[in-house]
Parts: structure tokens; C-alpha cells; sequence
């Protein structure tokens, strides 16, 4: 994104929409916006403006540090590794959200400034209809799309997080200034509509400069993110009676009444989307799923490989993906001063939910950390059964990275795979169970690489719409732990609580040692050989103590200790504290203080927040 810089002071002038703690999370746009149509018949100045709306992921209290920070967690396979229950940031992911969150709320955090985004796409797509060639230049109808396309991701995420908000589809004025919220039906249909528009006039990844970056939008990630979100518009959540959107009304969770948003409306297109990917977006997984996560490690990652359709466009010095989620190093490692990565992790029975032969389990589930004290081992060390990390996401792995908070990585917000288990879904409801099956097996394959008979074999076992289903629940899980996926995807399928009521209920038993996990002793071992740490005790079979040179912990697994004690174990309120609330009544968070009390009595919260 080095063009951002060349850009951002000029096109300030033009668009730049500001937030306010003192009076709303909008103030209008600069009324000289469109009064010189030279900034969007120009196809320089115009990509300018389009990178002026790429700009507002980076800013601090943005997606840069609290969107991909916080949202996403606890769901039944990823949780905050720290158990805090009264603190603000423990509040926020175990279903207490505090409207007067400091975390969240500071100068109307993270809404104000994914408004601030939606507002520069209104401003860039109205002077790009009103001046720019739309009917024969096909480079402004790629910066037209992409503004669409954008403008569709920013509202998703504001659904998606706060349930129903305000609707803007055009430029701020002083008498629409203060705006009330909407049904979110009525955005999902209008989002769904521009993506129809978008993907007529966008190129496919790979096909032109911009769209051979991943962090530009391509036609394939718009017709991945259609998909998106016609599930979630056409899924379960929870949802006001109609009509009492605004008025504190908690409603209950159901799908929507809107006839637009029905699964046989939305369905079919979406899969003619996906199949578009699949068959002519020159998409494809990278044969190896460690190669991949390797790959993603490293800052200038932009190329486009096939799997990624998307990701968010952070700068070489911006964004705290890993520095928030990678495999913990401690103070004094090689990360710095300051520890570093581990902020959540996956939930502790996660590693055997993996078969044997599945080559995501040990990238994804890791039970070490880097370390630096009287314990560790050649500077690593086990982090405790409670304490799981993403092995996905490795700062040792990111060239140049020097121990600062924010790191470069840019993370994925769509790759491939979701492509691929989209379409699986999508043709199972609509009762294509063959079709379904082929776009499920080559996730499947991959994960199975040296295995293939048994990935074969497990997909054709899949012969009913119900098998189906539950095994892309399944696979979802398996493919995208670490990836904050989940959470939407329980919300859709109406499984958010029960799916968590079985997490809970699989940590007691891995603490008790309960089948299916009665074949371990409950102690473990473990040694460092060649830089790689190796556990035993977790598989069938290692009960025995091993021969040789091992570090051991004693009762490991079923040591029982309180938030003070050592070692963090699995005990009752850590377990029971993966949500302290009902997250079907709290699966939003709430539109916080700041800005209701700015709002000119326009803003009130729903789901248990009302004032």
C-alpha cells in the first residue's frame, strides 16, 4: 500500500469524515467534496480516495487494534487465555460487554472509525457515479466496484458485532447527521444488491496490477463475500420483533421475515457465485497447509497465491494480528522486553478433536511457548493445559519483525477453503449432496496429505443431508481454529450456546480424565530437540514414563488451581467462565456510551443494553 501516502493528504480534503467523543461518531463531510469533479474523472486521484478507505483499517482503535483484537472469542473452539471476569477486556469476551468499555468505547472507538470507512465509500462512490466513465473505462469501474465491495465488508462487521445499526448509503449532511438504527434486513438487502454490481465490473485475482495484490478487493473475494453474507442474513441471531429495532427490545433469536432474505431467494446466486470461484477465479489451495501459514507469516505477503482472496491491508509497521495471537513468547525471549502473542488461543480439548493424521492439528493446537526463565528448556517451555496458542500465526517466522507492538501482518480475511466449505453448505441445503461432496473433499485431502484414502473415504461417508451438515460444522472448526470465524458461523446455525454448553462440558471431562480422554494418565513430558518441541502424554498409548533426557509435569492435566494459582489449570470457574452470560441474549456487543449520550437521544441499544 506504499500509493496510500502519495494520496492521503489530498484526498483528505476531500473526504475526510472525523469522529467525536463530545458529539457524535459523525461530523459531514468537507463541503468542497464533489464541487471539483477532477478527483474522480481522474483515475489517479480516484484511486487515491479508494485508498483513502483502506486507510481506515490501520488507525489506531480501528480493525488495526480492536476489531481483530477482540472480536471473535470465546466461541466452543477459541478462548481469551486469560481468565479476568471483571476486567474490561475479560468482559468483552465473556458476554459482559461493558457500554462504558475504555477498551472500546475511547472516542467511539471502532464503530466511529468503521463509519468513518463507510462514509469515505459513500463519498468515493457518489462522485465516481456522478463524474467518472462508468459505462467505458474499465479501470474506474474496478475502483467503482471495489468502493461497493468495501462499503458491503464495512456494514457486514458492523452487523455482525453490533446486530442492527445506522443505514448510510450516501454522504453525511448537517440534517443527516444524527441518524437512528435500522433493521438490519434492510442493509443486508442493499449490500447484497451492490455486490451484484460490484462483481459485473470486477476483475478476477491475478488478472491486473491491483488485483494481483491481495490487499485489493478482486472479483472472487466479492462473490466469497456475497456468500458470507447470505448466510448470515438468511441464518439465525438475534433479532427485535419487527418493528422495535432502537427501542431496548431484547426480541429472541430467529431468522428474518424479510421475503428478500429467504434461503431459497439468496441460496441459489450464492452458490452460482462460489461455483464462479471455484471454476474460473484461478483459485486453488496450497498443496501444503504448514507452507501456507509459513507464508502468511511474513510482512510483504501481497502476492496473490491462489488461496488468499483477501486480506486486510496493513502497512509493514501497522496491525497486531500476531503480536495479539501467535505462540506466546515471554519478556526477554526473542521478541524483546515485552511479552508478546497468546492473547487467546484454542480451547483446551481442541488438539484432540484433530484425527491423528490431520496435518492442521499440531500447526494449529500448540502447547508451548518461548520462554525465558529457570523453567524453560532452550528457550521454550509447556504453557499449561488451560494455555493452548495458534500455532497457525509465529512472529520466529516473521522476518524483521523486532519486538514492536505492531508487527505487519496482514491476516486473511477470506481464503479459499471458506470458498470451498461455502459451496459444500450451500449445495447441501439445496439438495445437491453429490455436488456438495466435491467441494467438500479437496479441504479434506489437504488435511489428510499422505492420507488420502482416509479423507476419501470419510467424504463418501457422507451420504445425507444431515451427515453433511455435521461434519461441515466439523470441518469448519478444524479448518479455521485461530481464524475468529466461528462465532458467526454458531450465530447463523443457532448452535452459539449449545455448542458452548458442549465446550464447557468437554473441558470438565479432559480435566477429569473422562472418556474419551481415560487413556491418559494425566502427566505429561516433554524435551526440545533440533528447535522443536515435543510433548508426550497426549496420545494413545504414552502412559508409560519414556526413556531418556524429559522435562515431566506431574498431573498436568488434572491439577486443579485457582486464577492465582500455578499452574493455570482447568478449574471450575475458569471452565464455567467461558461465557458468563446467556451469549444467546449477548452475542452483541453494545453500541457503547459515548456515543448514545452524543447521539441527540437517535441512538439506543438493544439485547440487555438499554439505558
Amino acid at each position: 500500500m506504499k500509493k496510500i501516502f502519495k494520496y492521503l493528504i489530498g484526498f483528505a480534503a476531500a473526504a475526510a469524515v472525523v469522529s467525536s467523543c463530545d458529539d457524535s461518531f459523525l461530523k459531514p463531510s468537507s463541503p468542497s467534496a464533489f464541487e471539483n469533479g477532477d478527483v474522480y474523472s481522474n483515475y489517479d486521484l480516484a484511486e487515491g480516495a479508494i485508498l483513502g478507505i483502506y486507510q481506515t483499517f490501520t488507525l489506531d482503535l480501528s480493525y488495526r487494534n480492536r476489531v481483530i483484537c477482540w472480536y471473535g472469542f470465546n466461541t466452543d473452539i477459541e478462548w481469551y487465555n486469560t481468565y479476568d471476569p471483571t476486567s474490561d477486556k475479560g468482559r468483552i469476551t465473556n458476554y459482559n460487554t461493558d457500554p462504558t468499555s475504555t477498551e472500546l468505547g475511547k472516542d467511539g472507538g471502532p464503530f466511529s472509525l468503521m463509519y468513518r470507512g463507510v462514509e469515505r465509500c459513500n463519498l468515493t462512490i457518489e462522485g465516481l457515479e456522478q463524474f467518472a466513465d462508468l459505462q467505458g473505462d474499465p479501470n474506474m469501474q474496478y475502483l467503482w466496484g471495489e468502493a461497493l465491495t468495501l462499503r458491503a465488508m464495512l456494514y457486514y462487521d458492523l452487523t455482525k458485532i453490533w446486530g442492527d445499526v445506522p443505514a448510510r448509503f450516501t454522504s453525511v449532511t448537517s440534517e443527516t447527521l444524527y441518524q437512528s438504527k435500522q433493521c438490519r434486513d434492510s442493509i443486508y438487502v442493499r449490500i447484497l444488491g451492490d455486490l451484484d454490481k460490484a462483481i459485473q465490473v470486477l476483475p478476477y485475482p491475478g488478472k491486473t496490477a491491483a488485483t494481483s495484490r491481495t490487499d485489493r478487493v478482486n472479483k472472487a473475494f466479492a462473490e466469497g463475500l456475497y456468500a458470507r453474507i447470505a448466510l448470515a442474513a438468511s441464518g439465525s441471531a438475534l433479532r427485535p420483533d419487527d418493528g422495535m429495532v432502537g427501542t431496548g427490545d431484547l426480541g429472541k433469536v430467529r431468522t428474518s421475515t424479510c421475503p428478500e432474505l429467504q434461503k431459497s431467494v439468496l441460496y441459489p446466486k450464492a452458490l452460482v457465485y462460489l461455483k464462479d470461484v471455484i471454476e474460473n477465479g484461478g483459485c486453488s489451495l496450497d498443496p501444503s497447509f504448514a507452507a501456507y501459514w509459513s507464508r502468511q507469516n511474513t510482512i510483504n505477503n501481497l502476492n496473490f497465491d491462489g488461496e488468499t482472496l483477501f486480506v486486510l491491508p496493513f502497512g509493514e509497521s501497522r496491525g497486531r494480528w500476531n503480536t495479539t495471537f501467535a505462540v506466546r513468547g515471554e519478556a526477554s525471549t526473542i521478541f524483546g522486553s515485552s511479552a508478546r502473542g497468546g492473547a487467546a488461543g484454542p480451547t483446551p480439548f481442541m488438539w484432540w478433536k484433530y484425527d491423528e493424521n490431520d496435518v492442521r492439528r499440531d500447526i494449529t493446537c500448540v502447547n508451548w511457548k518461548f520462554a525465558n526463565d529457570k523453567d524453560s528448556v532452550d528457550g521454550y517451555k509447556i504453557g499449561g493445559i488451560a494455555s493452548w496458542y495458534f500455532g497457525k500465526f509465529r512472529l520466529d517466522q516473521t522476518p524483521g519483525y523486532e519486538g514492536t507492538t505492531d508487527d505487519g501482518i496482514k491476516p486473511a480475511v477470506m481464503r479459499y477453503a471458506d470458498v470451498l466449505l461455502m459451496a459444500a453448505e450451500i449445495a447441501n441445503e439445496l439438495g445437491d449432496l453429490s455436488a456438495a461432496r466435491e467441494y467438500f473433499l479437496p479441504v479434506r485431502l489437504r488435511a489428510f496429505t499422505g492420507h488420502p484414502d482416509q479423507a476419501e473415504d470419510y467424504v463418501n461417508g457422507l451420504n445425507s443431508k444431515d451427515k453433511m451438515f455435521n461434519a461441515i460444522v466439523d470441518e469448519r472448526a478444524l479448518e479455521f481454529c485461530g481464524e475468529f470465524l466461528r462465532k458467526g458461523d454458531l450465530i447463523r446455525w443457532g448452535m452459539l450456546k449449545s455448542k458452548m454448553d458442549d465446550a464447557k462440558a468437554e473441558m470438565f471431562k479432559l480435566r477429569n480424565l473422562e472418556a474419551p480422554y481415560n487413556y491418559m494418565t494425566g502427566d505429561v513430558y516433554w524435551k526440545v530437540e533440533d528447535g522443536a518441541v515435543t510433548i508426550y502424554g497426549y496420545k494413545k498409548g504414552e502412559t508409560a514414563a519414556p526413556q531418556g533426557d524429559w522435562e515431566d509435569e506431574k498431573e498436568y492435566i488434572t491439577k486443579v488451581s485457582n486464577s492465582t494459582g500455578s499452574p493455570m489449570g482447568l478449574y471450575d470457574d475458569r471452565i464455567n467462565g467461558l461465557y458468563v452470560n446467556n451469549p444467546e441474549e449477548y452475542m452483541f456487543w453494545p453500541i457503547f456510551k459515548s456515543l448514545v449520550d452524543g447521539s441527540k437521544g437517535q441512538l439506543k441499544n438493544d439485547y440487555h443494553y438499554a439505558d
